[in-house]
């Protein structure tokens, strides 16, 4: 019964017997799958398909009409991210439904659940697609207007359903607009973006505006290149306090639309789930004080002073405690996994500057080459597992937190407010000195094996002893005698581990972007393999040096007219042999200096013995030793700093 109220609130949003308004959600939700066709079926009868396929030739004048409509570029593009996020928030109330058993469009027999669930995530994908197609199809105008007109039906029918029946049965009077504001907030800002859409549109047709040009590198990402190749300054600004221990903003690396949608999906989902859990602890302890009063009530007209009796008075006091540990836990395990949503996106930010810079170590070492396929299914998967796993692992965490603040109100919070001061302190103080005890014995061996068993330092400057032993027949007499306490000392350590493994494994699992499994065995977690597959895919597909290249390319080919993002690197039409020699070597000059390391495999180096009996061989000679003097006076200056991973490598004959 609970659970159906818990589901009644928060999973449905058609409305109580009580409040008829003539709209019903749910029913809305079905019946727009058929505009949500024609607006899809729309959308791909304007665009044509690259490839000539079999049915253009029966069928000629469709002219290669009816492409595939493609929502959102879920691996490189980073345009309008907060508009696909905020599109991610119209859909977050339908994400949850998905999680409820309410949500059944027929009866099926019990096997049958798990196809029924993919019948209605397919049915919610389609309803919603729209809202994505809309704002990635080329055709702005077609897509605009289609777009308003959706979006308006939907903030329409929302809005008419919290305003006219806002009440519920748990939260009170205004229970819909508490839990449906953020995705009318969503689907007013999807409105707002389509009509500037439609107003950019008509200012491009009208010749008042430029487009866009698409170019496959963007600004930030000539910007980080830039900043490779860059000299790092010897004098940098200090960091501030909120840089060093919170968040350093990077100007040039953003976040691409799958990151930006998923997180915000996860706080919506976190903040319904929070009310949900708020409102459920409530219909659960008041379903426990009504059974206590029953069973009160039993007593006193029974006259029963036995084992039932002084039950009543411990079974009120667990209730007031528990009912008050569960609401200020539920603030605490909410703002934890608040706090791990938005670690997640600078842990991304991390793991991908590392992999850009080719540093692996931080992944294990049979995750340094995943498979393609894995690393292409992992993207799929993500978005959906991180969503899972914040959410469910609220739920672990806000029980972990439930039971930690019960034992510290037990053990000493009630034994000072019923005088049991001396007891607490006892018990206390045992528990403390058995702690101590170990810890000082495990430091003494320490310290003695630091004194007595220890060679002296071979140099005055080394900071620690060498791995050398000293009085060998003492330390195998030591060795011997804390043998058997060790034994005893090593039974509570195994007891100590296995319960700081559980803590910590349930603390961080909805940490995806971290194992929970111990080393070697990483493979099993499914989550952190989906994360690192992730991480690898979005690195070959997006790092910045590579795109560069490729612009470099593009442009090359095509020799562009109008201005572009890549346009302040060298990306002028060809000039004079004379200028243009001039340049290679001064770009030849200038990628030895950054790359020392590639004067020893230029060919004049290879070559330098035979061309130094040849007279002609002096050009090459002075070239290669201004090279070597070059490289000797950059060792020093780049020593303290590793090599730039950007090699700039320019084909001359210089």
């Amino acid at each position: 019964m609970i659970r159906d109220q818990a589901d009644h609130l928060f999973f449905r949003n058609s409305t109580d017997q009580e409040c008829q308004n003539g709209i019903s959600v749910d029913l809305f939700l079905h019946f727009s799958l058929i505009p949500a066709v024609f607006i899809t079926g729309v959308l791909s009868f304007l665009q044509k398909r690259a490839k000539i396929l079999g049915i253009d030739h029966k069928l000629p004048f469709l002219k290669r009409r009816f492409a595939i409509v493609v929502p959102l570029d879920t691996i490189g593009s980073i345009s309008n991210r907060w508009s696909y996020g905020f599109a991610f928030g119209a859909v977050s109330s339908s994400v949850l439904l998905l999680f409820s058993e309410n949500y059944k469009l027929f009866d099926v027999p019990p096997w049958a659940t798990a196809i029924l669930y993919l019948i209605g995530a397919l049915e919610v994908g389609l309803v919603y697609f729209p809202f994505f197609a809309c704002l990635s199809t080329p055709f702005r105008t077609t897509g605009a207007v289609l777009g308003i007109l959706y979006s308006l039906s939907w903030i329409i029918v929302t809005v008419w359903d919290v305003v006219t029946c806002p009440s519920g049965k748990i939260l009170g009077s205004y229970e819909k607009i508490v839990s449906q504001w953020p995705r009318i907030l969503s689907l007013i800002f999807l409105f707002g973006r389509f009509v500037y859409m439609l107003v950019k549109a008509v200012r491009i047709r009208l010749q008042l505006e430029q487009e866009d040009n698409e170019e496959l590198i963007g600004e930030h990402q000539v910007q980080h290149v830039k900043s490779l190749l860059r000299k790092t300054p010897v004098h940098s600004k200090p960091l501030s306090w909120f840089q060093r221990k919170v968040y350093e903003w990077d100007p040039n690396f953003k976040f691409p639309n799958r990151i930006i949608g998923t997180s915000i999906i996860t706080l919506i989902g976190l903040y319904t789930m929070t009310l949900a859990d708020y409102s459920l602890s409530n219909v659960a302890f008041d379903r426990l004080e009504s059974w206590k009063n029953t069973l009160n009530h039993l007593v006193i007209s029974c006259n029963q002073t036995g084992a039932l009796g002084p039950m009543i008075p411990q079974l009120e006091e667990f209730i007031y405690v528990a009912r008050r540990a569960w609401l200020a836990t539920t603030i605490f395990a909410s703002l934890n996994s608040v706090g791990y949503t938005f670690h997640v996106l600078a842990c991304y930010r991390k793991h991908m500057k590392r992999l850009w810079r080719g540093q692996k170590g931080f992944l294990p070492e049979k995750f340094h080459n995943p498979r393609s396929a894995l690393s292409v299914a992992s993207i799929t998967r993500y978005s959906g597992w991180q969503i899972a796993f914040t959410l469910w692992g609220y739920l672990i965490v806000h029980f972990v937190h439930f039971l930690f603040a019960l034992l510290f109100v037990y053990l000493l919070v009630l034994p000072i407010q019923h005088g049991r001061i001396v007891s607490m302190l006892t018990n206390i103080g045992i528990i403390l000195l058995t702690i101590s005890l170990v810890i000082s014995l495990v430091v003494l061996q320490v310290v003695l094996v630091q004194i007595f068993f220890l060679q002296e330092k071979m140099s005055p400057t080394d900071k620690e002893k060498p791995l050398a032993l000293n009085n060998t027949k003492a330390f195998h007499c030591f060795n011997y005698f804390f043998f058997f306490y060790n034994v005893v000392m090593g039974i509570g350590n195994c007891i100590l581990r296995l319960l700081c493994s559980m803590v910590v494994g349930t603390w961080l699992v909805s940490r995806i972007d971290r194992t929970i499994m111990q080393r070697g065995y990483e493979s099993m977690d499914a989550g952190y393999s989906t994360w690192v597959g992730m991480i690898f895919a979005d690195h070959y597909h997006n790092n910045p040096v590579m795109v560069c290249f490729c612009q470099l390319l593009v442009s090359k080919k095509f020799e562009r007219q109008t201005a572009s993002a890549y346009s302040s690197f060298d990306n002028t039409p060809s000039e004079s042999s004379v200028n243009s020699q001039a340049r290679r070597r001064w770009m030849l000059f200038y990628t030895l200096l950054r790359n020392p390391h590639l004067i020893l495999l230029r060919k004049h180096h290879l070559s330098s013995s035979s061309s130094l009996q040849t007279p002609s061989s002096s050009s090459s000679q002075s070239v290669l030793q201004a090279c070597s003097v070059m490289a000797s006076q950059t060792q020093s200056r780049q020593a303290a700093s590793k090599p730039l991973p950007v090699i700039e490598v320019i084909p001359t004959d210089c």
